[in-house]
């Protein structure tokens, strides 16, 4: 189903990403309603209505359905439920199965592996004991986190050498919730590969970005990243296995660890588009966000080839205080997200610096 223009696209979530992805809709002749409890959102700005209310409201959900020929969403954790009801009655791509996957670091775990990905060794922990037979199991090293709902480094607890005394207490420390510890993983660098499946079931995928992180917050996506011809391939191919198992409509994020020998390790998924796609704004004709509303419109894929080489690098907290002289930089394409409040860890805007490449 191909949506006319002047057609409605429904978002559910206000932040950045909604706002990009409302910018993105206007500009292929959409008009966009997000909806999301914060009034001031960002994505207020660029989206042309607005129904203010938690995401698993009843009423406002009826609403959205109303106003919209089509939903989408911003961030992996809109409720399941939600997102069931809402498909009685409105397309939502991409499809509540996507989120259930998500969700769930351990659903997320075995469903890569049964579709034939490689990951961290893992292991779930729903006790103190369970903690400490893991961590036997690995050697005492590994990463702790919970299985839902953490972002940017938040719910996760590392652990080197760790024996028993060091477990005691630990799983109520974190909440009491279900957790999954993850062995630790050698490697060289971190990617991570945007791509797409269209309505028709066409696949596209963006170059990988080679990914740096600071206290679990991305900083810097470099493009082209430092890997063979080889592994970019190999990154590709398993988004698209990704993509086709969960008969996928929309952009999707993949990130991988990359150890010395080449191989890949999935390190998770992420249903929507994704911080470290942010460059190809700025780099490719067709940027992440025009090819998520392409998907969930029913238009054509467009070409995911990049016109030049970049790095994008995150602003967080005050660091959007320099905007004013990056501006005044060549070659730099600035994007900031309308937050009126800065605070530490929380992202602000982007910016990345472009090298066109030799025809």
């Amino acid at each position: 189903m191909t949506l006319p223009a002047g057609s409605t696209i429904g978002i559910i979530g206000g932040g950045q990403l909604g706002r990009m992805l409302g910018m993105a809709a206007a500009k292929l002749g959409y008009r966009t309603v997000v909806l999301e409890p914060q009034a001031d959102c960002p994505a207020a700005a660029t989206c042309g209505a607005q129904v203010i209310a938690p995401y698993d409201d009843a009423d406002a959900l009826r609403d959205l359905a109303t106003r919209a020929d089509v939903v989408t969403y911003e961030f992996e954790n809109v409720p399941v439920e939600a997102a069931r009801a809402l498909e009685k009655s409105v397309p939502i791509y991409p499809p509540p199965a996507a989120l259930d996957v998500a969700q769930d670091r351990l659903a997320e775990k075995d469903f890569l592996n049964r579709a034939g990905l490689s990951t961290a060794s893992y292991r779930a922990v729903d006790g103190d004991a369970d903690l400490a037979a893991a961590l036997e199991a690995f050697g005492g090293d590994g990463v702790l986190k919970t299985r839902r709902l953490g972002y940017d480094g938040k719910g996760q607890r590392v652990f080197r050498g760790a024996g028993s005394h060091d477990v005691e207490g630990v799983f109520a420390a974190m909440g009491g919730v279900p957790l999954i510890l993850e062995g630790l993983v050698q490697f060289e660098r971190e990617i991570s590969v945007i791509a797409a499946r269209g309505q028709d079931g066409a696949l596209v995928a963006y170059d990988p970005a080679e990914n740096v992180h600071r206290e679990g917050i991305l900083r810097t996506s470099t493009v082209p990243a430092t890997i063979s011809a080889e592994t970019a391939a190999a990154a590709r191919e398993s988004a698209f296995a990704i993509l086709s198992a969960l008969d996928y409509v929309g952009v999707i994020g993949v990130e991988f660890f990359v150890p010395g020998d080449g191989s890949l390790l999935v390190n998770e998924i992420a249903p929507r588009v994704h911080n470290s796609g942010h460059w190809t704004e700025a780099a490719c004709h067709v940027s992440q966000f025009e090819q998520h509303i392409r998907a969930v419109a029913g238009l054509p894929l467009g070409d995911p080839s990049r016109h030049s080489d970049c790095v994008m690098e995150n602003l967080i907290g005050d660091e959007v205080l320099a905007a004013p002289t990056l501006a005044a930089e060549r070659n730099l394409v600035l994007h900031l997200y309308g937050k009126a409040e800065s605070r530490p860890g929380r992202k602000m805007g982007h910016f990345t610096r472009i090298t066109p490449r030799n025809r």
